[in-house]
């Protein structure tokens, strides 16, 4: 008998670290399991209201939640070490700023058309995390998603004309009204949801539960 893939659905941001980091341990638990997934990435924004420009990340670590520099030190710290051992390379400078993620949502809404959502998605993780590119910007996000193949008059045009504002809206708000308030959240055959990084352990033992149902 040939099983269907448990469907995961993934809440997530483009300038959420622990977002790609659970997305490894997913994939690594279900190669340790041999159990197959597929996933599909939805909307949310971190800093909905983040100013155009950006603000530097150190800065906004320690106004956001109140932490110290050398706490912020610290987290940095613990996120490279994790993310070496799931093959992310996180590079952090004093320079490093976070983004609003509204227009890259829009793209990856758009990619989705063309069963491409989550190379984009994967490649503006990439971009951000490990080349430290401005994920808000147009050009940026043109470039990234030549990289994946998109069609790139489509993908100008919905930036330029917002096409698929209100889609993200919708989708961003469907989230939050179930309870999504912290990113990574994943949905397991959309009955069940983890929040976070949970561990390669942790998540092996979900996907065995809903590969016997």
């Amino acid at each position: 008998m040939i099983k269907t893939p448990i469907r995961v659905d993934i809440v997530s941001d483009v300038v959420c670290p622990w977002c790609i980091v659970g997305y490894r341990q997913l994939l690594n638990a279900a190669t340790a399991t041999g159990i197959e997934i597929e996933t599909y990435w939805h909307p949310f924004e971190l800093n909905p209201d983040m100013e155009p420009e950006g603000e530097n990340l150190r800065e906004h670590i320690m106004r956001k939640y109140g932490s110290s520099a050398t706490q912020s030190d610290a987290a940095r710290e613990q996120l490279t070490k994790i993310g070496a051992e799931l093959d992310i390379n996180f590079l952090w400078s004093d320079a490093s700023r976070i983004y609003n993620t509204f227009n890259a949502h829009q793209l990856i809404h758009l990619a989705s058309d063309e069963g491409k959502a989550q190379d984009l998605k994967l490649a503006l993780f990439e971009a951000y995390f490990t080349q430290g590119l401005d994920v808000s910007s147009e050009d940026v996000l043109l470039e990234v998603a030549e990289t994946i193949g998109l069609d790139l008059d489509k993908a100008e045009t919905a930036l330029a004309d917002q096409s698929f504002a209100s889609v993200v809206r919708e989708k961003e708000a469907f989230w939050t009204s179930r309870g999504v308030t912290g990113v990574p959240t994943m949905i397991f055959d959309g009955k069940f949801a983890m929040s976070g990084a949970q561990g390669v352990d942790n998540f092996s033992k979900v996907l065995a539960q809903f590969s016997d149902t």
